[in-house]
């Protein structure tokens, strides 16, 4: 005879079901009490992003006022500038653009900031190469030496190089002074070291495995240099152009010892201009080299980041 086994089919499973539930469900409540929920990030309130977004804008406000400033008042009507002004015209930019000081100095401002930067980033980007990677005893040396112009205030380094000019024209016997010639020269050497510093911050960043790994490939050093160095450093280089351009252009200092007669660059005209002259035409002038110079930034910036380098 076989045993019989007791039906728990029903009151006992559905009895089971339920301790075990109520088992889960104690060790749940355990669980929560014996640690604490991670302490959920509170949002930030309404009031506190409208106050950062006004912060924002009364800072570049702050810092774009001076800009702001001068295009407000190159619009002004009256040669004596008073507040509030009787009523605005375009009078004064079209002395600014015929005015024959103005447009000799840009263009001679213009030719030689180009001519500057050219030779200046290409000096500088190789002098970074020979300090970065081709390391030499002295290379320190050389490379504060190099960047020291960017620590000497500018009248200072104008008066040094004009002292320089003269030693060399009794060396030589020639003239140096008040030259084109010594006049680029002059600014080459004041936009090396911008070159210099963003080309060296940026080969420090670089990763040199890659030029070994073409030159594994087969790759002479020129090629490397060409196809794997010079396209990593192109960020660096073009910031490099735009700041030296714009130091060489905009430069007062070093040009006015160093200017010929007949010869005069754009600070240098605007200066001369208000000697004897304090209507708004400054103003518009300053106005179109914001203008310039902000197209550049723009343009620049549309192919290679600035972000990224400076």
């Amino acid at each position: 005879m076989g045993l019989v086994q007791p039906d728990f089919s029903n009151g006992f499973a559905v009895g089971h079901l339920k301790r075990v539930s109520e088992l889960q469900t104690t060790a749940r409540a355990d669980a929560r009490i014996a640690s604490p929920a991670a302490p959920r990030r509170k949002s930030r309130a309404p009031w506190a992003t409208w106050l950062h977004r006004i912060f924002v804008v009364l800072m570049y406000l702050f810092m774009l006022s001076p800009l702001i400033f001068v295009v407000w008042l190159s619009f002004f009507k009256d040669a004596i500038l008073y507040f509030p002004p009787s009523g605005y015209t375009l009078s004064w930019y079209h002395k600014a653009v015929t005015d024959s000081a103005f447009v000799n100095g840009f263009i001679t401002s213009l030719q030689v900031a180009i001519i500057a930067s050219l030779c200046g980033v290409t000096l500088g980007v190789a002098a970074s190469l020979g300090i970065i990677r081709y390391a030499f005893k002295g290379s320190n040396v050389i490379n504060t030496l190099l960047l020291s112009p960017l620590l000497v205030p500018g009248i200072v380094a104008g008066v040094a190089i004009y002292l320089a000019y003269l030693q060399v024209e009794n060396i030589l016997d020639m003239d140096v002074v008040g030259t084109y010639g010594g006049l680029v020269l002059a600014h080459i050497c004041l936009t090396i070291p911008w070159t210099v510093r963003l080309v060296s911050a940026s080969m420090h960043g670089l990763d040199p495995s890659i030029v070994e790994a073409a030159r594994n490939l087969g790759a002479s050093p020129r090629i490397a240099f060409w196809r794997i160095t010079l396209p990593m450093l192109r960020p660096a280089i073009v910031a490099a152009s735009l700041f030296s351009f714009v130091v060489s252009f905009e430069n007062l200092e070093l040009s006015l010892s160093l200017v010929g007669p007949g010869r005069t660059t754009l600070p240098i005209a605007i200066m001369q201009y208000l000697e004897f002259n304090l209507d708004p035409t400054i103003a518009a002038v300053s106005a179109i080299q914001i203008l310039l110079l902000g197209i550049v930034m723009l343009v620049t910036d549309r192919f290679v980041k600035l972000s990224q380098v400076v």
